[in-house]
């Protein structure tokens, strides 16, 4: 199962009651032993694969703006045992960023960099701190924003959840739950191209 199936398993809708309030009765399997339900929520996966694919296209295909810090590092955060870089498609949603971070009248310096980059390059050098690493695009926007997780397919293979590497790069530097800041020489990506 991919991430576009698991995460539609887990948004998709409940079953509904019968009018009179009696639990829903059973859909009965065709020959084949697929059931109406089976077929709707396959038709679904599919639908939201497509949907999902289509926009991780969109992100590397696009320029995006990459905050960053007084060091020059990229801004990222830390959740559920992993680094996340921030992304913003623009300035609007970078602003709505700061503003649900209270953070409305900090000066927000920033790259545009390809959302390839972001992902091939600046996930790794992250990864490569100890955690895995992967990006959220327009934090702060809801539904208009988009999680792109670290694993096969998303990220490059080596740095990914589900890879060789277990999402931590070559072998985890500083190893699990080490702190990307004190890991000389790692986790820090600049958002800089280099030709």
């Amino acid at each position: 199962m991919d991430i576009a199936e698991e995460t539609i398993l887990c948004a998709g809708p409940a079953p509904a009651p019968t009018s009179d309030g009696s639990p829903m009765a059973q859909d009965t399997p065709t020959a084949d032993g697929f059931t109406s339900a089976k077929v709707d929520l396959a038709v679904r996966f599919a639908d939201h694969r497509q949907r999902f694919r289509a926009r991780l296209g969109e992100f590397r295909r696009r320029r995006v703006l990459v905050p960053y810090g007084e060091e020059g590092a990229a801004l990222t955060v830390e959740t559920h045992g992993a680094r996340w870089l921030l992304a913003f498609t623009d300035q609007g949603a970078l602003a709505r960023y700061a503003l649900a971070r209270g953070e409305r009248d900090r000066a927000w310096r920033y790259r545009a960099v390809w959302g390839a980059a972001v992902l091939d390059a600046g996930v790794p050098a992250v990864a490569g701190a100890g955690l895995p690493c992967g990006v959220l695009v327009d934090a702060g926007d809801g539904e208009r924003g988009l999680v792109l997780p670290p694993v096969v397919g998303i990220v490059p293979d080596a740095v990914a959840v589900d890879g060789p590497g277990g999402g931590t790069g070559s072998g985890g530097l500083g190893g699990p739950g080490a702190d990307a800041d004190t890991v000389a020489g790692s986790g820090r990506w600049t958002g800089e191209e280099r030709s």
